[in-house]
């Protein structure tokens, strides 16, 4: 019988030179779609969509963080230009990599929110001084997770499909309120906040994208969320929710100087708070770099995901360089992955460089902030429930009529739930360790990882699930598996 053929990995070149890089089984020239390149311009406009879907999560935390340590409306756009080029270079350390640095998949970094309340309770009142005590905080925080990368992915044995399947259903669930909030306007204390003209707009948009992906075809449809968020942008210019105030006082030309705030500033408070938020990242990403490998057919072993996790821990040790904050992984692009069908992490790495250019060209950046944050909540109904629907495909998987696989998927998504439903819940325990409690997918992972473990792995060992083979090296290559 003739040998099934089998992808080629991009890493198979380098192999050659660094063995610890050879890949685990023998390859032709056929390459994986993940490490297909695409006509320039498919590439251009698929890597923009990217772009598009997480620039309003880029520039939301340094909107928050800004005026809340004092700094002006000037030094706030000077934040939110440093991360959107921050988050550039993050992403195509992740995307394109080196050495033994990034998970070379369709992956997106951008500014955490994980880090957003610890961050204001440790520049509070301190102005420049209390930028300079989080960016050496990150600095610190972020090597060590460099440190810790390479023992931290082993944690993937421990990932079986009732636990990602619980996990990436978490992530999309999480992100819904996401969207709602944007189709409602963001700023809850603005006078139009869920207005009917907002969520009108939102549901204008929703319509128009399922629409474009019921009627395009091709290559059109791949980039339907773009077309969508662009009509709807121009729907929303008579409606009078398009602000181009951003365009008029946008500068042509500005560079992140190199510590524009002043040297980092070190306090072990400050630096042990922003070492968990780096924990928390790293659990998030190691869910995320799971997810995204089943959506792209490359089941994330534990070479990926410490490539992932020193490019998580690099690009936020870099970012403090540059005024940006702690980078991890953005969910919200793992469900245009799963979406469009386009797997290829060179249109990613376009994205990228579309942050860096917007990023040292300021006026450029305000176009993509043109689009109405209702707009961009109606095209986020769509990605985020992407992303749980993915979570849901996984769990079939999973033999939850085995065992207690049920069981752990009901209270991992209950207490997942938890900040989602009832965000006060946890609002009488210490302010540290709100920093896991108020994420839901951290807590679900925990959860779920836990139980696995209770009910699997202690006092025996368990059945197998049908789809452990994907959790085998061997099935990092989906056509051998065949």
């Amino acid at each position: 019988m003739a040998a099934t053929p089998r992808f080629r990995n991009d890493a198979d070149a380098a192999s050659d030179a660094d063995p610890h890089l050879a890949p685990e089984s023998a390859s032709t020239d056929r390459k994986h779609p993940v490490d297909e390149t695409l006509p320039p311009l498919k590439m251009f406009t698929s890597g923009l969509q990217h772009v598009a879907a997480m620039y309003a999560g880029v520039v939301a935390p340094p909107m928050i963080v800004g005026p809340a340590v004092g700094l002006s409306p000037k030094e706030t756009a000077f934040l939110m230009g440093a991360s959107l080029f921050t988050a550039g270079i993050a992403t195509l350390l992740q995307t394109l990599g080196f050495w033994r640095i990034g998970a070379r998949l369709p992956f997106v970094n951008g500014v955490s929110f994980a880090g957003v309340t610890p961050m204001v309770a440790i520049g509070k009142d301190r102005g420049h001084d209390g930028i300079a005590v989080i960016f050496g905080a990150i600095i610190v925080a972020s090597l060590i997770g460099f440190l810790l990368a390479p023992y931290f992915c082993k944690l993937v044995r421990f990932f079986p499909p009732v636990v990602t399947g619980t996990v990436i259903t978490l992530i999309g669930v999480s992100l819904l309120p996401v969207a709602f909030n944007w189709s409602q306007g963001g700023n809850a204390k603005a006078a139009d906040y869920g207005s009917t003209t907002n969520i009108t707009m939102a549901a204008v948009t929703l319509v128009i994208v399922l629409a474009l992906r019921k009627l395009l075809r091709g290559f059109l449809q791949q980039i339907a969320i773009l077309l969508g968020l662009i009509v709807g942008t121009l729907i929303a210019i008579p409606v009078g929710i398009t602000d181009f105030g951003a365009i008029k006082d946008a500068d042509p030309i500005g560079f992140p100087t190199p510590f524009h705030f002043g040297a980092p500033q070190f306090e072990i408070a400050a630096i042990v708070s922003m070492s968990i938020v780096m924990l928390v990242c790293m659990t998030e990403s190691t869910a995320d770099m799971l997810a995204l490998g089943r959506i792209v057919d490359r089941p994330a072993d534990e070479r990926t995901i410490e490539g992932g996790l020193r490019a998580d821990t690099l690009g936020s040790a870099i970012s403090p360089l540059f005024n940006g904050f702690m980078c991890s992984a953005f969910a919200q692009n793992i469900g245009l992955v799963a979406m469009t069908k386009v797997r290829s992490r060179f249109v990613v790495a376009a994205g990228g460089g579309i942050l860096i250019v917007l990023g040292l060209v300021p006026v450029a950046a305000s176009v993509i902030a043109l689009v109405p944050l209702p707009v961009l909540g109606g095209a986020g109904i769509v990605l985020f429930g992407s992303v749980a629907a993915s979570g849901i495909q996984t769990l079939a998987t999973a033999a939850l009529e085995k065992g207690e696989n049920a069981l752990i998927v009901a209270a991992a998504v209950g207490i997942g739930l938890i900040p989602i439903a009832a965000p006060e819940f946890y609002h009488s325990f210490p302010k540290d360790l709100l920093v896991v409690l108020d994420s839901g997918i951290s807590t679900g992972c925990v959860v779920a990882i836990v139980l696995n473990l209770a009910f699997n792995h202690l006092g025996g060992k368990p059945e197998p699930e049908p789809s452990e083979r994907e959790q085998s090296p061997a099935a990092a290559d989906p056509v051998a598996a065949h």
